[in-house]
């Protein structure tokens, strides 16, 4: 009885931690690809309802190079 109670609830937790490192590592994959790919910023700066000329462009690519992602 017990069992019934327990598998379900371990299964969740095990399928949240898991799914949070798979999100983080995806997201951190992303921002590097970035860092490279100028038009994939640009698009993506779009989406936010933000317009940026080619010096906010290089200056978002400079800060994202200098940030540590570890």
């Amino acid at each position: 009885m017990m069992w019934s109670y327990l598998i379900p609830i371990l299964t969740l937790i095990v399928g949240l931690v898991g799914g949070f490192f798979i999100g983080v590592f995806y997201l951190k994959r992303q921002l590097e690809s970035m860092q490279n790919n100028p038009e994939m910023l640009q698009k993506m700066a779009k989406q936010m309802g933000y317009n940026m000329n080619k010096q906010q462009l290089n200056k978002a690519q400079q800060m994202m190079k200098n940030q540590k992602w570890k």
